[in-house]
């Protein structure tokens, strides 16, 4: 019997490391490099590094003006003189993103990575922070701010935070096939996420300003047809 055995123990031992290259990943993925935000001194692990900074300015509706943070400038030239916001920020918007991702010595995909992963809040100690920006900036919240008193922000402050491009477990998601990891079928047709890449808010706020001529027009439109419509049905009795 244990002659009969013994080839059955080595051919699952053998047979051990083939399924664990073929089939459900067994480590963790690894970026190239270590990325950092070469003008703050920020540095993270993580697959993808994204500076996001915000002004205070002025937005302009139906109800007059508002003071409100926004990641792009917000136009005002048409604005009345005591509510204009200056014409760009002072420090830009960037992102940096590893080269390439491995997982268990095989290349993972950078579409996948990006598909998968989602951006995290990044808490960074600001130890590299340069001379002029430490005189410029404190720490505020998670980030940097410009504000001599955050609670009181001023037209003009800035804000600025950064956050990391993370992966979640990847076991049940991605599967090695052919040489190669690719999403799973399950994983593959599930709809995914995405964090939008303007300021909602702003864009619906700005074609609606766009727009409103228009649909005071089509109201204006509908009023006349409706009062020729009712001369018509009463035969034009006042």
């Amino acid at each position: 019997m244990s002659r009969l055995l013994a080839p059955l123990l080595l051919g699952a031992l053998l047979a051990g490391p083939v399924c664990a290259q073929e089939g459900a990943p067994q480590g963790e993925p690894r970026g190239d490099r270590r990325l950092r935000d070469p003008d703050f001194g920020v540095e993270s692990d993580a697959f993808g590094l994204e500076r996001r900074v915000e002004m205070y300015q002025w937005r302009r509706d139906a109800n007059g003006y508002a003071r409100v943070w926004n990641a792009a400038p917000i136009d005002s030239s048409d604005f009345d003189p005591a509510h204009r916001n200056p014409p760009r920020l002072p420090v830009r918007n960037r992102q940096w993103w590893v080269g390439s991702v491995t997982l268990d010595g095989r290349p993972l995909p950078l579409a996948t990575v990006r598909l998968l992963g989602q951006w995290t809040p990044l808490r960074p100690g600001f130890s590299a922070l340069p001379e002029h920006f430490a005189r410029r900036y404190q720490p505020e919240g998670d980030g940097l701010g410009s504000s001599y008193n955050p609670l009181a922000p001023e037209i003009g402050d800035v804000r600025i935070t950064w956050h990391e491009f993370t992966l979640p477990p990847l076991a049940g998601k991605v599967e090695l096939r052919d040489g190669a990891w690719r999403l799973t079928p399950r994983t593959a047709a599930a709809p995914q996420p995405a964090r939008p890449a303007v300021d909602i808010a702003a864009t619906a706020h700005s074609l609606a300003m766009r727009l409103r001529p228009w649909i005071i027009a089509l109201a204006v439109a509908a009023l006349v047809g409706v009062w020729f419509l009712v001369r018509a049905l009463t035969g034009g009795r006042s």
